[in-house]
């Protein structure tokens, strides 16, 4: 009697597991809430320690060749700003950044430049990172669109301290124009094209604080979810 109260017990387990696996099987394929479908990745960028000689110290993390930062060869770091030099690449968390802390006398932006593709950050796109901030500090994401205007968003990240991921959506922002050189924000711009967007990233609007409990922001890995628009030939 005993063997077969187990016998049964058993099937039945197997039939609950079977049935409890099948509906998660049905809610793995079934699409996001109202139906929508984010873009999958279109680049991702972790950065690297510029190359140098001797040991390592604050001099040699600073980016001299942009393109000395990057482990993605699709990609091109442009920076902007009068102290772009004083950009350093530090390491926290086992990860490189990007640390504004020495440029103490001029705001500074970054951006990344995919070489084959504008990038279409309408609808669903995100733009996904890991930030810190300090002491008042907040960064501001930023694009350059086809027509060559640089745009800050109104999203203000701030992290107080602590590393974290954040998700960036671009359809209910505000946005003002950015002047290159001088990285001061003047008027703004409704309903700017973002389907072709030519470079992405960030603006540290305040002077960094240097090292210690100052003011300063630092942005690791960066990852575009967007849709490519091809550039078709053109030169930029």
């Amino acid at each position: 009697m005993s063997r077969r109260i187990s016998t049964r017990l058993t099937l039945f387990l197997v039939l609950m597991l079977g049935t409890a696996y099948g509906i998660l099987a049905q809610q793995s394929q079934a699409p996001a809430p109202g139906g929508a479908v984010r873009p999958p990745l279109l680049f991702r960028e972790e950065w690297k320690q510029p190359p140098y000689e001797g040991e390592l110290n604050d001099e040699k993390r600073r980016i001299r060749n942009p393109q000395d930062a990057l482990n993605n060869p699709n990609l091109e770091l442009k920076l902007y700003g009068p102290e772009t030099q004083d950009l350093l690449v530090a390491m926290h968390e086992g990860r490189h950044d990007l640390w504004t802390g020495l440029v103490m006398n001029a705001p500074i932006a970054a951006t990344l430049r995919d070489r084959n593709n504008y990038i279409d950050l309408t609808g669903h796109a995100r733009l996904v990172w890991i930030t810190r901030t300090q002491s008042l500090h907040v960064i501001h994401p930023i694009v350059k669109l086809a027509n060559g205007m640089l745009l800050a968003g109104n999203l203000a990240i701030s992290t107080d301290g602590d590393f974290l991921e954040n998700e960036v959506a671009f359809g209910h922002q505000r946005w003002y124009q950015l002047d290159p050189q001088k990285l001061v924000t003047t008027i703004e711009v409704k309903n700017p094209d973002l389907s072709r967007v030519d470079e992405i990233g960030f603006v540290d609007l305040m002077p960094g604080g240097g090292k210690g409990f100052a003011g300063w922001s630092n942005v690791s890995v960066v990852e575009v979810y967007a849709n490519p628009a091809r550039r078709g030939g053109a030169t930029h």
